[in-house]
């Protein structure tokens, strides 16, 4: 075997790296074209992937301003040469496999992501890899059919993982199996398993540890039989019938399938095993409201289902969608909205609302609701915790879908307003959305406002009309945020600083270059080069001051670099690096890795740029760093070329010719004057374009070309244990967070949040994300424009989602803010920018969800008012009890529930 591993190592070291990237290209293409149901497809880890598409694209032309071209996977000779990945190796995409169930095969870890964590090759990609490379292990996955119209191809990475239970033995195993798979197949897996014969065996579905269903439909696939992740599969052994023990003696029968079945479905009969249908099959969990009023029926929590019990508590307790489903909804089903869910969510949904308005019933498990739900929202099954809130959105859109009651949608082209007054543009905009959505999801929930887009270069300004389903609201308590950004200085004068200011939260880059420059004292010939710092190297310049100060996450890292105000410069990237030894194939090797923070330092491009020039301002930047100044100091007199006697401190630019770091050729002939010591001869090397590297020792005399197309000069600085020493080098490690999250202390009382603070927040105008960019019709490009929301139209049911998450690349965070939301009388008259209707705009609360606890281990409820008795109760899970108002307002409220108030003029049209 290893031979073979050899022999397939030494053929594809015969191919250069371009001749794998294009077999590899042409042979993906191939299998592009030609895949089908049933093909099969590996996973391989991201992390091999990134190196093999490194590896093979290197002598492709490359920007060297561009970090993402320096890789950990450089020679350990300090080359710029990649090398030739080692073998596959997935062992970060599985569980330890000496533990794993040999019947599940290789589990892989239930988080993964394609595109993060893995990709997906085809059977003759992955193929050819191996033989190439080797290694493992090997994770094949098929190609499934999906979709509503089951036509959609995807590749099914999360086979269903089932325990089959075995009674009355009481063995257990579990196994993967494709939910495409039919019940046979499962029968087969079974009995081989547990040593069992097929006659001798019933199958039922044993979700919740309760039988539903008895699966002796051989030909159904497990999908089609609603079988879910993680679920329980029971295998019952059946008992002796008169007197004959069924046991392997069957197996020499020659009966066909049918006949087996057959045979095993009149056995179950004669021993009364097939359960009857039960009007109540929910057990007793809870508390009963048999004689209370309708509506006060609980949900059983199916495990960490508190998520979406809370809101369909709220949402069957909308009055509105409590009298429609409670009619005869079916005619407005929109069966062939290819949108919707074919009527299956509205049914089933439906369905449900019904059971927990009936008078007198227990709690109720929302099990076939479920199943739906993870059905057409794979994204909520298995029984880990989400977010109500974007259940909540699923099934409003959902729901209207599936009850739109335009069967056929006209295309309608929207028209900015271009002078027109408001309401007529905002009139059209309406009517052409109900043109094409009408529902009783519309006519309850959806409202219209105003977006007005303003471009900051030619003022264009564009105002269109959208429609939403809710309102999603900051928690902003202020308007500002604090930033710490670490402040370097080019010219040698101070040590590295971090410093913290305040600024505007919706603010630009601009916004915090003044405040960095106030509070680091900037002199009126210099400014602030704003940089972020990813994995030790530049990862982006912010010098457009109009960068909205939103795209920088708490958790990213900032430099700010003094530098002096001058044209026609080019940007000097030190990356520093360190000698790291490790381990592989059993020897011990060592390369350079990347450390620490990058130092950027601008060269003037007017004058030729000299190797001396580079040496000198890079040991001026550093020169605070060194341990024993003046010692150092005395040694590079051959470097400075300075007068016997003169101040050690002395500027090594000569005159005023020179300012700060940029070095003027003026100082070109004292730096060559007289050879180095070779004591202060720290290792910089020039990166050129083709990653090349240099060493600027060896050229001091030489110029330096660069590429027209550059805008930075990257140089690499080594360094030694001998350098280590000379050099405090901790400050430019552990470079601060823009903001730390530090541990939760009990803080000083502060004035409760309002909501119509939260209100004011999200309607104020703020840039658009860089994502999100806007393009202009007027200048023609793409440009990050202001963005102002008002509300111009206003819905029955106004439902608010209050932002408590907020999610960065490291870590999540919960915001425990208490908002004094209004109960009685929430008044958003002056909110409402439409004065057609000068009717109050009043509204009333009559729901709300709730989440008490953290990230990813809290728990939801619910405080819903049954209006008929004008009283609140909470609803958690199965358990229903009556409440205060007082007790209605919480710091952990999440979506809030207001319905429209009745004034006198209310048969006026919004």
């Amino acid at each position: 075997m290893a031979a073979v591993s050899m022999r397939s190592r030494s053929r594809s070291m015969e191919l250069s790296p371009e001749e794998e990237r294009i077999l590899i290209r042409d042979i993906a293409l191939a299998a592009e074209a030609n895949s089908k149901e049933g093909d099969i497809f590996y996973l391989l880890t991201q992390r091999w992937w990134q190196h093999w598409i490194d590896y093979v694209n290197q002598d492709q032309p490359n920007n060297p301003n561009d970090a993402s071209f320096v890789s950990e996977h450089y020679d350990s000779a300090g080359s710029s040469t990649l090398k030739r990945p080692a073998g596959i190796d997935n062992s970060d995409l599985i569980y330890d496999a000496a533990s794993a169930d040999t019947n599940s095969g290789i589990d892989i870890h239930d988080t993964l992501l394609e595109g993060r964590d893995y990709v997906l090759l085809p059977q003759e990609v992955w193929n050819q890899l191996h033989t190439w490379y080797g290694g493992g292990p090997t994770l094949p996955r098929k190609v499934i059919s999906s979709g509503l119209s089951q036509t959609e191809m995807a590749v099914e990475v999360y086979p269903l993982r089932l325990q089959l239970l075995v009674m009355p033995k009481g063995d257990r195993s579990i196994i993967r199996i494709s939910k495409k798979e039919t019940i046979a197949e499962l029968h087969r897996r079974a009995c081989d398993i547990f040593d069992l014969s097929m006659e001798q065996v019933c199958i039922w579905d044993y979700y919740g540890r309760r039988k539903h269903a008895l699966m002796n439909d051989m030909d159904k696939t497990l999908d089609d039989a609603n079988i879910q992740m993680d679920q329980d599969i029971l295998v019952e052994v059946l008992n002796p019938v008169n007197g004959t023990t069924l046991g392997r003696s069957t197996r020499g029968l020659s009966a066909t399938k049918g006949a087996s079945r057959s045979y095993s479905v009149e056995l179950i009969q004669s021993q009364g095993l097939i359960a009857r249908e039960l009007d109540t099959p929910y057990g007793t969990i809870g508390v009963s409201t048999r004689g209370s009023s309708c509506g006060l029926t609980g949900l059983q929590n199916l495990g960490n289902t508190c998520f979406m019990n809370s809101a369909i508590q709220c949402l069957v307790h909308t009055p509105e969608f409590a009298r429609y489903f409670r009619e005869d909804y079916h005619q407005e089903i929109n069966w062939q909205n290819p949108l919707g869910m074919v009527g299956e969510l509205a049914l089933a949904f439906g369905e449900l609302l019904r059971k927990l308005w009936a008078p007198g019933r227990t709690p109720v498990a929302p099990r076939p609701f479920k199943t739906k739900l993870a059905r057409f929202a794979p994204q909520f099954s298995g029984y880990n915790q989400h977010d109500s809130q974007e259940l909540l959105a699923f099934l409003l859109d959902g729901l209207h879908e599936d009850l739109n009651r335009v069967k056929h949608k006209p295309y309608i082209k929207s028209r900015d307003a271009d002078g027109r007054p408001d309401e007529d543009v905002a009139d059209e905009y309406w009517a052409n959305h109900i043109a094409r959505n009408d529902s009783i999801i519309v006519d309850v929930c959806q409202g219209q406002y105003k977006s007005t887009l303003v471009c900051p270069i030619c003022n264009k300004v564009s105002v269109t009309f959208d429609p939403f389903m809710y309102l999603s609201l900051p928690l902003q308590s202020t308007t500002t945020r604090t930033m710490t950004v670490t402040v370097f200085t080019c010219d040698g004068s101070a040590l590295p600083s971090a410093c913290t200011v305040t600024v505007p939260k919706q603010g630009r880059c601009r916004d915090l270059i003044q405040m960095l420059s106030n509070a680091s004292s900037v002199k009126h010939t210099e400014k602030l080069l704003l940089v972020e710092i990813q994995h030790h190297m530049v990862q982006r310049f912010l010098e457009d001051p109009l960068i909205s100060l939103s795209t920088i996450k708490d958790d990213d890292h900032l430099a700010a670099f003094k530098v002096p105000k001058l044209a026609n410069t080019k940007y000097l990237q030190l990356i520093h690096r360190r000698r790291e030894q490790g381990n592989s194939d059993s020897q011990i090797t060592s390369g350079w890795k990347p450390y620490g923070t990058p130092l950027v330092l601008p060269i003037s491009c007017d004058d030729e740029i000299i190797g001396g020039n580079i040496l000198m301002m890079v040991h001026k930047m550093l020169s605070p760093m060194l341990r024993t100044k003046s010692l150092e100091r005395t040694k590079i007199s051959g470097v400075m070329s300075a007068t016997e006697g003169s101040d050690p401190s002395v500027d090594l630019c000569s005159g005023e010719a020179c300012t700060d770091s940029v070095v003027s050729n003026s100082a070109n002939k004292d730096i060559t004057s007289s050879k180095p010591v070779s004591s202060l001869e720290l290792p910089l090397q020039l990166v050129g374009e083709n990653n090349t590297c240099t060493d600027l020792w060896v050229g001091v005399e030489k110029a330096i070309r660069l590429a027209s197309s550059s805008t930075s000069i990257l140089i690499y600085v080594d360094w030694s244990q001998k350098f280590l020493e000379k050099y405090d080098t901790h400050y430019l490690e552990n470079l601060p967070e823009v903001f730390k999250y530090g541990p939760v202390t009990k803080k000083a009382r502060t004035e409760p949040l309002s909501l119509y603070t939260c209100l004011e927040a999200f309607l104020r105008e703020e840039p658009l994300v860089p994502e999100d960019m806007w393009y202009c019709p007027q200048c023609k490009e793409r440009r990050q424009a202001s963005k102002k929301l008002d509300l111009w139209r206003l819905p029955e049911v106004l439902v608010i989602h209050l932002k408590r998450f907020s999610y960065s690349r490291s870590m999540k965070h919960k915001l425990e803010t208490f908002v004094d939301f209004p109960i009685h009388d929430f008044d958003l008259t002056n909110y409402v920018a439409s004065k057609k209707n000068a009717r109050r705009q009043l509204y009333e609360l009559y729901a709300l969800t709730n989440h008490i606890g953290g990230m990813g281990s809290g728990h939801y409820t619910a405080h819903i008012k049954l209006l008929d008795e004008n009283r609140w109760y909470s609803f958690d899970d199965s358990c229903v009890s009556p409440i205060n108002e007082e007790e209605v307002k919480s710091g952990a409220a999440y979506v809030l529930f207001y319905r429209r108030v009745a004034t006198e003029d209310a048969d006026a049209s919004c």
